[in-house]
């Protein structure tokens, strides 16, 4: 399909108006913008409630004093109006976002492993896997906050000299399905707004081509097609540019399903909830204590009331104030009176810190539970020293999040990881051989190095592993050639090699075969300690 004519066309399209207004609130949450958050549930927002290019400034609104949605919504701590005469102080807890952060770390603070068959395709991916690794960081916490991520393979010359992933945003993209599966993308993105005139790009992904498009219109409609060459940011941009590749270049990575507030929109089901849907209310509830707890703290200052006749005068028209340092004050003529005490009053109001926080932990609790997090992985359960075994316990609830979704990450992963490929020697020619890609997710709670060793220990002595396999399973990420080296070591070191080992090392790189032992015998590649094993 091509690009919308423009004209009168809405855009976003009206079918999809209810799905961005959801993804609005919930990036009023994970970007934790105080005036968005008024926004979103005072009543406020620019066209309809979702172009968050131009949000108003907060103010009040009848609908916020009505009954029915408007008014139910507007009795949250964030849509409550503002009293006349006051200064909006609410204050916000970036909850949202911590637990956005806190799912990408769990997923990508140790980057998975990406294995291809074909040697020199490796080699190649493998040198851009820096800036694929920054990328995952980015889409993985933007696919928390926001329900989920579009991976699109983007390339320029002038930059690069390969192709490389970019994160496109879930409220900057207008998905087509077909039984779930995404056949057609439309991302689009504001040059210019100027009061009602808004200059919009579009840039659509159809599987072996993308189209470019310029639109000028209105915050609510598409308007009159223009010129690409006309705008800095997408002059150099073609209509339409063939990919080289009859795949998408585009994958969707949703947060995690099913959607229980789409499920009955086709445009939306298969899309994913951010960790915090259904979270709202008590996110709103964690921000109301918080403000409170402020309040207080702002309300129990210490005051001290003193006699007009303390205070020294400043002079004509610039008030009087009060020193608490002088010592001694002129003599006053007049007795004290019976049980006056002393003059100066002291006043302090107590500030219910405890109940607070009782109150907010509980919170914290409610929203981590609803979001499939456990205590231990944001600190609130204690920071006693525990072993690998106990963490994983404690994290439990962390850990079965963390594989629910590595289940939509890897096979996204590796559907894009495949298209860069092909992109990568169309538009650049480069010398691989595009193949499926087995993406290895590492643990995530790597074990103590203690238990390891008493582990493979017991194997050793079990005769049920080879050196090999003891080195790789002690060494997850080493490589091949490392993993030889240590062998040969270990092998030199029980004094089963009589070579020298920079000659055993060029012996494998050249047959990929273990060298002989002392005894003149060739090593079993399946068990090393063959040696040691009983006879009948």
């Amino acid at each position: 399909m091509p690009l919308p004519d423009g004209g009168k066309t809405p855009w976003p399209p009206k079918a999809l108006d209810d799905v961005f207004a959801r993804i609005d609130s919930w990036d009023a949450w994970y970007t934790g913008e105080p005036d968005h958050l008024a926004e979103v549930y005072g009543g406020l927002g620019g066209g309809r409630g979702f172009d968050t290019t131009s949000r108003a400034r907060v103010r009040n609104r009848p609908s916020q004093y009505r009954g029915g949605v408007l008014g139910r919504v507007s009795r949250w701590f964030w849509g409550a109006p503002t009293d006349a005469g006051e200064v909006p102080s609410r204050l916000h807890m970036p909850l949202a976002g911590d637990i956005a952060q806190k799912s990408t770390r769990l997923l990508f603070a140790e980057p998975p492993r990406l294995k291809i068959a074909h040697a020199a395709t490796q080699k190649r991916l493998d040198k851009q896997f820096e800036s694929l690794h920054a990328s995952l960081l980015e889409a993985g916490e933007t696919c928390a906050g926001l329900g989920g991520v579009y991976l699109r393979v983007v390339w320029d010359d002038t930059i690069a000299p390969a192709p490389w992933l970019h994160a496109a945003h879930a409220d900057q993209a207008v998905p087509e399905w077909t039984w779930g599966r995404l056949k057609a993308v439309t991302f689009w993105r504001i040059l210019l707004q100027d009061n009602q005139r808004v200059v919009r790009h579009l840039e659509r992904h159809e599987p072996g081509v993308i189209l470019h498009g310029v639109y000028e219109g209105t915050p609510d409609t598409l308007g009159k097609k223009g010129s690409l060459e006309a705008y800095p940011d997408t002059e150099d941009l073609a209509e339409r540019v063939e990919t080289g590749t009859t795949r998408l270049t585009v994958v969707y990575v949703p947060n995690m399903r099913p959607n229980r507030v789409w499920r009955n929109i086709p445009a939306a089901e298969p899309l994913g909830r951010a960790d915090i849907s259904g979270a709202e209310t008590p996110l709103d509830q964690l921000d109301e204590t918080w403000t409170s707890l402020m309040r207080d703290l702002r309300l129990g200052k210490g005051r001290v009331f003193v006699p007009d006749v303390y205070l020294g005068s400043n002079g004509p028209g610039q008030g009087a104030t009060w020193n608490p340092e002088r010592e001694v004050y002129a003599t006053l003529n007049m007795l004290p009176g019976a049980g006056d005490g002393s003059m100066i009053t002291a006043s302090q109001f107590d500030i219910r810190v405890d109940e607070h926080l009782g109150i907010a932990r509980q919170l914290t609790i409610e929203i981590l539970r609803s979001a499939g997090y456990s205590l231990q992985s944001f600190g609130l359960d204690g920071e006693v020293e525990a072993t690998a075994t106990e963490v994983t316990a404690r994290e439990r609830d962390s850990g079965l999040t963390r594989g629910h979704k590595i289940l939509y990450w890897k096979p996204a992963l590796a559907e894009a990881v495949l298209t860069l490929q092909e992109v990568d020697r169309a538009q650049f020619g480069a010398d691989i051989v595009p193949q499926e890609v087995e993406v290895d997710w590492p643990d995530g709670v790597a074990e103590d190095e203690e238990k390891t060793a008493r582990t493979l220990q017991m194997l050793h002595a079990a005769e049920a592993i080879s050196i090999r396999t003891r080195v790789e399973r002690l060494n997850p990420d080493w490589p091949k050639e490392r993993v030889d080296r240590e062998v040969l070591e270990i092998r030199r070191d029980l004094g089963m090699v009589d070579a020298d080992p920079a000659e055993d090392l060029g012996a494998v790189a050249a047959t990929g075969a273990m060298p002989r032992t002392a005894t003149g015998d060739e090593p079993d590649d399946e068990q090393d300690d063959a040696e040691d094993e009983p006879t009948a």
